[in-house]
């Protein structure tokens, strides 16, 4: 075959070290998902949603076929935090934890992800990270160590 074609989405979810929440100021917030997505569309990975609260993202992205995912990962990272400790002196000791989670969503399932991604303040009004993370691992079986999951 000539051409390589794909649609592989992404639901990425990442929280800041220590699940610290210095995403309080909404307009900062938004800054971030934001930067965020043009960080994503750049690595040829565009963004169908970004959302999140003060202490962790999500964004659901179409996979570029030429960027691995620990590629994208960690250039959202590296990108974001350098962009942070720029543009605002409080952030100055900002940084996103080590890890993260990567999950795999169907097409026919993307606007229910869409909508999960876009609704993040009324859905931790009833969950914590920490949990809403577990279910989301659960949901895809993938096992865990909770000694190595949250820094």
């Amino acid at each position: 075959m000539p051409q390589s074609l794909s649609n592989m989405i992404t639901h990425l979810v990442f929280s800041t070290k220590g699940r610290e929440p210095w995403f309080v100021d909404p307009a900062k917030m938004n800054s971030v998902h934001a930067y965020l997505g043009g960080v994503s569309a750049r690595l040829e990975c565009p963004t169908i949603a970004v959302g999140g609260v003060a202490d962790h993202v999500h964004l659901l992205a179409r996979m570029s076929r030429t960027i691995c995912l620990s590629d994208w990962v960690k250039e959202l990272k590296r990108a974001s935090t350098v962009w942070m400790h720029e543009e605002w002196s409080d952030f100055a000791t900002f940084h996103w934890q080590a890890g993260y989670g990567a999950f795999s969503v169907s097409q026919s399932n993307t606007d229910a992800v869409v909508e999960y991604v876009q609704t993040q303040a009324e859905h931790h009004q009833k969950i914590t990270f920490k949990d809403e993370f577990r279910a989301m691992l659960r949901k895809h079986c993938i096992e865990w160590d909770e000694r190595y999951v949250w820094d």
